[in-house]
């Protein structure tokens, strides 16, 4: 076990002297600094970057109670999909599924491909575009017959 020498003993602690005051002000003796933002460093080029995507489920999927719910019109002779949104390509953001990281768990366990026919037509575009199209897409889907999971 380590002693204290008496010198270390008698020096005040991390700024508060004896008498107990408290340090100055940190950022006294700093010069103003800027606030910086995304819209200053982003350009032109990476404003419409966001996707729309829809991922082809297995047909199990339909089986389970909460999709039975969320789409009581559906035609089980059509496919189960996922319909999602990122700012990654479609592509990128599947593969994020299926190995687990921020994924949907229905489109891990039951994912099977993407459906470009679907949503290509559609992409790239702004992020509240995007999140607009998805509600949409999910809805016309829908519609439509399919069983469909995501689309927040």
């Amino acid at each position: 076990m380590l002693r204290r020498t008496d010198s270390a003993a008698r020096r005040p602690y991390h700024g508060i002297s004896a008498a107990g005051s408290t340090l100055p002000a940190i950022n006294a003796n700093l010069p103003a600094l800027k606030r910086r933002t995304l819209r200053k460093f982003s350009s032109a080029k990476t404003k419409d970057h966001h996707n729309v995507y829809v991922v082809l489920l297995d047909k199990a999927v339909g089986k389970l109670r909460k999709v039975r719910l969320a789409n009581p019109n559906r035609d089980p002779k059509k496919p189960c999909v996922y319909v999602g949104m990122t700012g990654l390509t479609p592509e990128e953001r599947f593969a994020n599924h299926k190995q687990g990281i921020k994924c949907s768990l229905l489109a891990k366990r039951f994912g099977i491909r993407l459906l470009p026919e679907l949503f290509e037509h559609l992409n790239p575009m702004p992020y509240e575009a995007a999140a607009q199209m998805e509600k949409d897409l999910t809805e016309d889907l829908r519609r439509a017959g399919h069983t469909v999971v995501g689309g927040h």
